[in-house]
């Protein structure tokens, strides 16, 4: 199997100062998936385009067009900045991408308090593909749920990190 392993983008105050890749844009498409006319999500979120929760009103429609720059701006204004501050080790691409792309559909504050990023902090990156796994359920109808759709977004962001082939999942 071919690892996709590249360098760290690390300033010399020792911050995460990394971009995603066409990769990490594709897994996210892959796994949210382009709707564009706003719907409740499993989680009972409005939602539009390639996930893009805010601001979303029932009877929304967006363009194919519209839903990749909003998905671009999103990823470059919020999400790269939440792994680049809150990852304290050196990352290559593929962990990068990786990270941006779980913290897209779970949250900033799920990241913050994860033990998914305390064990990347410590340096144990081996242990993070473990850690990546683990979030793979949803309330939905007020229950928690192992949903089969996250258990293989998780498995292929788990892939990605460990520089793996994903495109399969």
């Amino acid at each position: 199997m071919e690892l996709k392993q590249q360098k760290s983008e690390m300033t010399e105050l020792g911050v995460n100062n990394m971009n995603i890749s066409d990769d990490g844009f594709n897994i996210i498409k892959k796994f949210e998936g382009c709707e564009l006319e706003a719907y409740k999500c499993a989680a009972g979120v409005w939602t539009i385009g390639y996930g893009h929760t805010k601001d979303v009103q029932e009877g929304d429609k967006w363009t194919e067009e519209k839903s990749e720059f909003m998905l671009w701006r999103e990823l470059e204004d919020e999400y790269e900045h939440y792994v680049n501050s809150l990852v304290t080790v050196p990352l290559n691409q593929c962990q990068f991408d990786a990270l941006v792309s779980w913290v897209y559909n779970l949250g900033p504050n799920n990241l913050k308090s994860s033990t998914l990023l305390k064990t990347l902090n410590l340096g144990n990156y081996n242990g993070v593909p473990e850690q990546i796994m683990r979030w793979n359920k949803a309330t939905v109808d007020g229950e928690r749920k192992v949903l089969a759709g996250l258990t293989r977004r998780r498995e292929a962001e788990a892939l990605m990190f460990e520089g793996k082939s994903w495109e399969h999942i």
